[in-house]
């Protein structure tokens, strides 16, 4: 019984410890996507062709970050 409580317990430390690894990921991308966005409209560009190309931006630097690939 007690071994069946303590797997419990790894179990649930590892899904709240892998919950908050997409938050983390989440704010960088919405930072990066946030500071694109703005730059893009400053520049006289529309909201379509900025959240465009900030969306495929923004994503390529993250999976950069995950899997050191860097993209053209």
């Amino acid at each position: 019984m007690e071994n069946k409580v303590a797997a419990l317990l790894v179990l649930c430390l590892v899904l709240v410890s892998a919950a908050e690894l997409p938050g983390a990921a989440a704010d960088q991308f919405g930072s990066c996507f946030n500071d694109c966005e703005q730059q893009c409209k400053a520049g006289g560009q529309g909201q379509t062709f900025c959240e465009m190309k900030c969306d495929t931006d923004c994503f390529d630097k993250e999976i950069d970050g995950k899997l050191h690939i860097k993209f053209p």
